[in-house]
């Protein structure tokens, strides 16, 4: 039975979308610099949550959390600016967006509580 992490199953189903995004503005807007940015940090977020899963103690844990988040809020400045350079279209990213958000609402949760943890 597949263990169950809702933050790490949410970051790497975003991470795939992030991967299909990738394709589509290389293949269809042609777009290579900014394309490359986002899925970098894009699929960073998952990677870095992973990494604080399998860490070896809580301050470790702690920090891959936070690289997770400054990564998630990188990648939601890429998809404002695609959205404000016309590469893509208010339709287009609004479910991503929502989704970038909600990652970064539940990183932020999530550090929050285990520092608090920690303190107590």
């Amino acid at each position: 039975m597949k263990d169950e992490n809702v933050i790490k199953d949410k970051s790497f189903a975003f991470a795939i979308r992030i991967v299909k995004l990738y394709n589509y503005l290389t293949n269809e807007k042609k777009e290579y610099v900014l394309s490359k940015q986002i899925l970098r940090s894009g699929t960073s977020i998952g990677a870095n949550i992973k990494e604080a899963v399998v860490g070896q103690t809580t301050p470790m844990f702690i920090a891959k959390l936070n690289i997770a988040l400054c990564e998630a809020n990188e990648t939601d400045y890429w998809i404002d600016l695609l959205n404000a350079t016309e590469y893509l279209a208010n339709n287009e990213i609004q479910t991503l967006k929502e989704e970038c958000v909600e990652l970064i609402k539940l990183l932020t949760s999530i550090i929050k509580k285990t520092r608090e943890n920690l303190n107590n």
